[in-house]
């Protein structure tokens, strides 16, 4: 079966889908991920197809929208603002080239960062959807939309909750509509959806699979059983990376050092971070990786006490650091968790306060420093803390163990499989049907 999955963000929305890419793979489905061109490289070096639906990521999060975006802190709506004003002048390209990735495909994923997209094509080729998430999404009563802060103490939780997913999803939709709707006519020959949007089984299709822990995210009493979380999907890139001799040197050279790195979280005063970093690890006497990531610090010099470096693989460094201090994304947290090191998250925006509170509630970092309220005293505290609290520690390695026994990848390909194979047979007939019929139908759209 050949099998589509769009998406679109950091590396961190990507790397996810290419490691439930692989166990797809492996259980003998084609898979192509769609998404930046500039991840090209990663995709194709790991085996999988590719298709580029957008340009460079790095480019669009470093532009004035995207700084915005990175700089949204705890506010989900200017996050959502910024983040559709990135994409909605290229709506009908972006639906194009998803017509074009996923023409052949007899299924489609559908992840958080693009699902109309994918959704249009599987409606008009008549294939089946599934949604495959790195956050839990779907509305819940007991969980609050990962985008919005925790009900405050005077309003019912469950009223807060159920009202915050309605909330974001509508204001999303209304932001998207006339785009969305615009490309939906005139790449695609689709009706447009409804003045207040679609039905969520409309756009998601039967099966969810939640690709993070339940040990973390517990699945909600109101979730129905088409509702799976999984476990992580974790790409094992560590096994196969050769690090730097001045990275094994330096690491040999002294205690485990702290990781400090805020992925792509572009920062414009990253000077003034970056002196701050260095300021708390003098401070606590601890020593640093620094990673500059997609501009959240700057390249330093290397010294006995601090070691710069662009990217590595998390899967290889985190399990031999004291402590990790990042943005909160959803990648690099669930890295820190599966490590068994205490995280110290300085959230930015987006889903990163909500994976901040899970940290901080299971015991395994300190409190959450949410970036408006980096200083260099609360940043030493909780560095202090997190290297430093027995107990603290004790649950961390205790949590990664744990977490390291699940097997996300295999559990969301068994669901997937059951679901096209046995659960909806009658529904992959269909598709396996329509694949023709569904490319005739379009031969020559959108060129």
């Amino acid at each position: 079966m050949r099998i589509a999955l769009p998406t679109t963000g950091s590396r961190g929305d990507v790397q996810p889908f290419v490691a439930l890419g692989l166990g797809l793979q492996a259980a003998g489905h084609q898979v192509l991920i769609a998404t930046h061109a500039d991840f090209e490289e990663f995709v194709r070096s790991h085996g999988l197809d590719f298709y580029a639906i957008e340009d460079n990521a790095r480019a669009m999060q470093s532009s004035a929208a995207g700084d915005r975006m990175n700089q949204a802190g705890g506010n989900p709506f200017v996050f959502m603002r910024e983040y559709v004003r990135l994409r909605v002048p290229i709506m009908n390209d972006l639906m194009r080239n998803c017509w074009e990735a996923c023409r052949d495909a007899d299924a489609i994923l559908l992840s958080n960062t693009a699902p109309l997209l994918g959704q249009a094509v599987a409606e008009k080729r008549g294939i089946p959807t599934c949604l495959a998430s790195l956050q839990p999404t779907a509305l819940s009563r007991y969980l609050p939309n990962c985008f919005m802060p925790e009900a405050p103490r005077w309003l019912p939780s469950r009223v807060y909750n159920l009202m915050s997913h309605v909330t974001m999803a509508e204001y999303l939709w209304q932001q998207v509509r006339r785009a969305v709707n615009k490309a939906r006519q005139e790449v695609l020959g689709l009706s447009p959806l409804p003045l207040l949007g679609p039905a969520p089984g409309k756009i998601w299709g039967r099966l969810k699979l939640f690709g993070y822990s339940p040990l973390v995210v517990p699945k909600p009493p109101d979730w129905d059983a088409d509702h799976h979380v999984t476990g992580y999907w974790f790409l094992d890139d560590g096994s196969a990376w050769e690090p730097p001799s001045d990275l094994t040197e330096f690491l040999d050279a002294g205690p485990p050092p702290v990781y400090i790195g805020f992925g792509c979280s572009y920062a414009r005063d990253a000077d003034q971070v970056t002196d701050l970093v260095i300021r708390a690890l003098e401070h606590t006497g601890q020593r640093g990786i620094l990673t500059t990531g997609w501009g959240g610090l700057r390249r330093v010099d290397p010294t006995g006490r601090l070691f710069p470096i662009d990217s590595v693989p998390h899967d290889w460094l985190f399990p031999r650091m004291a402590a990790v201090v990042h943005h909160g994304g959803a990648g690099t947290t669930s890295a820190t968790l599966r490590a068994g090191v205490p995280g110290l998250v300085v959230p930015f925006t987006s889903d990163q306060p909500f994976w901040g509170r899970q940290v901080f509630k299971l015991g395994v970092g300190p409190q959450p420093l949410p970036r408006g309220e980096l200083s260099f005293e609360r940043l030493a505290e909780g560095i202090h803390e997190a290297v430093t609290n027995p107990a603290l520690r004790l649950r961390a390695k205790d949590f990664g163990r744990q977490i390291r026994a699940e097997n996300g990848v295999g559990r969301a390909v068994e669901l997937f499989q059951d679901y096209l194979g046995h659960g909806d047979s009658k529904l992959r007939q269909s598709a396996v049907a329509n694949n023709g019929r569904g490319r005739s139908q379009l031969e020559g759209i959108g060129r």
